[in-house]
């Protein structure tokens, strides 16, 4: 896809840099309140001495200094975190852009610029690119999981959480997740990307966890036997393995998946992306249905019409076992 030539735009130098300029100037204002300052601790020193009560006036307008001065520090807050900020994000574009586009993965600004220009279907966050990511991210998942579960076990096992296809929302969920959670940051260095995975994949693991035990009364994991875990559902183990996927997710795969979206036109684009949702829901629902059909045949509940005759012929134990490999009933 050709880029448009953009126009030569002015590169501040350090010397006509605003902010640093007016922290200078801030520095002058600060050094001149405080000579202020000591006079009125100077008369406020006499004062206690001589036991003299203060004047109301004296005392109001000590009080509006002070609350001046509050007032004044949390804006200084603000603007040094901002400051910061901004100087983190042109390091590490400058960091990423310096990198051997060769083997790594393509910078965040340059797909952010390319979108733009091409005004992409999937542009930013959007429904559709967040469709096709859950959609990716459900099968790039149990594919990671299975080859992991060969490398440590020796065999291959089912990790999909749906019944068509090697799926799991688990996975996609949390990429879509990840991504509206750590889109923000996608320039920022990879200390916040470590918190943001961190505490965003723990509460969907957790959430997840809850959610499956509270409907089918089954868990397809427990962290129990696992120091730092809560109720089983999450520890701090894989806690840190979010942590170090979210910076994973969105320095190196979010860019490369957002690169291989921007290849796709956009009427096809959008077509693509509606196909998923609807296959994702349907596969959803059809597992919901043959999972709770499975825990009532669990507790040697028979059929009570027809469609849960369907599923007990489509989705009987054998398969539902050999699909849900890890999941056990209370």
């Amino acid at each position: 896809m050709k880029i448009k030539k953009q126009p030569e735009v002015h590169i501040p130098s350090e010397m006509d840099n605003p902010m640093e300029q007016l922290s200078r100037e801030v520095a002058a204002a600060q050094e001149e309140t405080k000579k202020k300052l000591e006079g009125c601790y100077l008369r406020l020193a006499r004062e206690a001495e001589g036991s003299r009560k203060i004047s109301q006036s004296f005392h109001q307008e000590m009080s509006r200094q002070a609350a001046s001065l509050k007032r004044a520090a949390l804006s200084l807050r603000k603007s040094s975190a901002a400051a910061a900020a901004m100087a983190d994000e042109l390091e590490v574009r400058m960091r990423e852009t310096g990198k051997n586009r060769w083997a790594a993965a393509p910078a965040n600004a340059a797909i952010d610029l390319e979108e733009q220009q091409s005004r992409h279907f999937a542009q930013g966050i959007n429904f559709y690119k967040l469709a096709l990511v859950c959609f990716i991210g459900s099968f790039a998942g149990v594919v990671l999981e299975m080859l992991w579960c060969l490398f440590q076990r020796g065999y291959i096992e089912s990790r999909a959480g749906l019944v068509y296809g090697p799926f799991n929302l688990l996975y996609g969920v949390g990429a879509v997740v990840l991504t509206l959670a750590l889109y923000r940051y996608r320039n920022r260095s990879g200390a916040l990307s470590f918190l943001g995975g961190m505490l965003v994949g723990s509460v969907v693991e957790y959430i997840c966890s809850w959610a499956q035990e509270a409907a089918f009364g089954s868990r397809s994991w427990d962290y129990s036997g696992m120091p730092f875990n809560l109720n089983g559902r999450i520890c701090l183990e894989y806690s840190i393995f979010w942590g170090v996927l979210g910076v994973l997710w969105i320095k190196d795969l979010y860019p490369r998946m957002a690169k291989l979206i921007l290849r796709v036109p956009n009427r096809a684009g959008k077509i693509a992306a509606w196909a998923v949702v609807v296959f994702l829901a349907v596969n959803s629902v059809v597992t919901l249905a043959a999972v709770g059909r499975w825990a009532q045949r669990v507790e040697g509940q028979p059929p009570e019409n027809s469609i849960e005759e369907l599923l007990d012929r489509r989705f009987d134990d054998e398969r539902m076992e050999r699909i849900f490999a890890n999941m056990s009933f209370d």
